[in-house]
């Protein structure tokens, strides 16, 4: 009885094989194994961008505070210069009056300083004079023959 069933299936095997059915089923199998392999390979791709455009997101965030950010700091730096300029022109106008009284007080220590050259040098040609008319008077040595000789 087993020879005969044995024969029976193989009997049926040989059918479907000469029919075509099981070549079609083995190309189905194959197919979806083909699919089943595709689409694993689709969820890997998936899951290996997934973290590229996670990171991406947050560089492109990050990026967009970034630029926020610097706004609100050129607003506030704007603002405090708005809020600074009579303070500067304040401050620049006493700059001005004490560099101007710096000049003053300049000019007139040149002018001190000349008026006191000029004291200086009258007072050595005062001397220059007097000590001429006293040279005069004296009798001069000379070195070469150490007599006295009048001038």
């Amino acid at each position: 009885m087993n020879k005969l069933i044995e024969f029976g299936r193989k009997a049926f095997f040989y059918a479907r094989v000469l029919s075509g059915y099981e070549e079609w089923r083995i190309r189905s199998y194959r197919l979806q194994l083909e699919n089943r392999i595709k689409q694993t390979q689709e969820k890997r791709t998936t899951i290996r961008k997934l973290p590229e455009q996670i990171i991406l997101s947050e560089v492109r965030r990050m990026v967009e505070e970034m630029q926020a950010l610097n706004k609100k700091l050129e607003e506030t730096e704007a603002a405090i210069e708005e809020l600074f300029k009579p303070i500067d022109k304040q401050a620049e106008m006493i700059m001005k009056m004490q560099l101007e009284g710096e000049e003053r007080r300049m000019k007139d220590m040149m002018k001190a300083m000349q008026q006191q050259t000029l004291l200086e040098k009258e007072k050595m040609e005062k001397l220059k004079n007097v000590n001429q008319a006293g040279e005069l008077d004296q009798p001069i040595q000379s070195f070469d023959e150490g007599k006295i000789v009048n001038s």
